[in-house]
């Protein structure tokens, strides 16, 4: 007899991190204040929005590392086609994410 019910549980879970971290990423994205033009009397808010990023990049990056310990069991398939489009987001999610945090030093802090 074997117990599948924790497997579905933790690629359910799994998936649920995954979407959290998809949408992390994209309330930081549509947040980004790339640019140098800024209307008159809102330049206080530019360094609250850039922390706001530096927090969102660096929770996308957490919750993206444990979709990726919750969805990658030891027992891999025969044809890993799902587990390659899960690397592909996790990868993009984790790279912008880097790239945002480095931007946001570079431009925004110094």
């Amino acid at each position: 007899m074997r117990n599948r019910g924790i497997f579905r549980g933790r690629i359910f879970f799994g998936e649920l991190m995954l979407v959290s971290a998809v949408v992390t990423w994209l309330t930081a994205l549509l947040m980004s204040p790339h640019g140098e033009e800024t209307a008159a009397g809102t330049e206080h808010i530019r360094e609250v929005v850039a922390i706001f990023l530096r927090n969102t990049a660096m929770g996308t990056i957490v919750l993206s590392a444990f979709a990726a310990w919750l969805l990658f069991p030891p027992r891999r398939p025969r044809k890993p086609w799902r587990d390659y489009a899960i690397l592909a987001l996790l990868a993009v999610l984790v790279g912008s994410s880097l790239y945002q945090l480095i931007w946001l030093e570079t431009a925004i802090f110094n």
